[in-house]
């Protein structure tokens, strides 16, 4: 008699959580959880730090918003299996990326390419825009550097696993062309053939010209 009493509390507290729980995937922050859709994850999760949309307010992160697809797609894997390993995306993506399964990424993916790109204030002086504008679309002959346009396109919109940096946050850029120049966390030849591309075009670039060439590709669309 007893049993039966609490039998039927019990079973109406699993129903209810049950319904709960999928209600809830509209709004679950549950990184950890295959069932969260991707784009769910995108407005939870990765909002509170690239912004609403992939808008970053904080330069410290990047712009997500109308960024290529493909590149999104390679950039989260890579995380999730340690490839990458610049510390400021190991230390914030390496453990929000280590469950996600492939649809997961493609719906991330998916949700921030197709999100607009707010505008934002121009981060760089005129003269270095007008400088790294000269290396963006003609290189740097004499150093052997390619355009950066023959690769992530002429207005910086990017090209499938080669990201857009039109708009993307100067500081940002900075830090990651440094993170070629200086390291072998985004370059392995295997495994990330991009970043092997960047770090090669990255040595023969100095720190003015890095500063010069990131302060335009901010510029563009602003």
């Amino acid at each position: 008699m007893i049993r039966t009493r609490f039998l039927a509390p019990l079973t109406a507290f699993a129903l209810v959580s049950a319904v709960t729980g999928c209600a809830n995937l509209e709004r679950s922050r549950d990184v950890s959880n295959p069932a969260v859709p991707g784009a769910v994850l995108a407005q939870q999760v990765c909002a509170n730090c690239h912004g609403a949309g992939g808008s970053a307010a904080s330069p410290n992160f990047p712009n997500l918003a109308s960024q290529t697809g493909p590149y999104l797609v390679s950039q989260l894997k890579y995380f999730r299996s340690h490839d990458r390993s610049d510390p400021p995306g190991y230390e914030y993506m390496w453990g929000l990326t280590r469950s996600l399964t492939d649809s997961q990424i493609d719906g991330l993916a998916a949700y921030f390419s197709a999100s607009p790109l707010g505008r934002q204030p121009v981060e760089g002086e005129a003269g270095q825009i007008a400088a790294g504008k000269r290396v963006f679309e003609q290189g740097v002959a004499a150093n052997d550097v390619p355009a950066c346009a023959s690769c992530h396109g002429s207005g910086g919109l990017g090209n499938s696993i080669f990201p857009r940096l039109a708009g993307q946050h100067m500081d940002y850029l900075v830090k990651q062309l440094q993170v070629f120049q200086r390291t072998e966390q985004r370059s392995n030849p295997t495994t990330m053939p991009t970043g092997e591309i960047m770090k090669n075009v990255a040595h023969k670039l100095d720190e003015r010209q890095i500063v010069e060439v990131a302060a335009y590709a901010q510029s563009i669309g602003n």
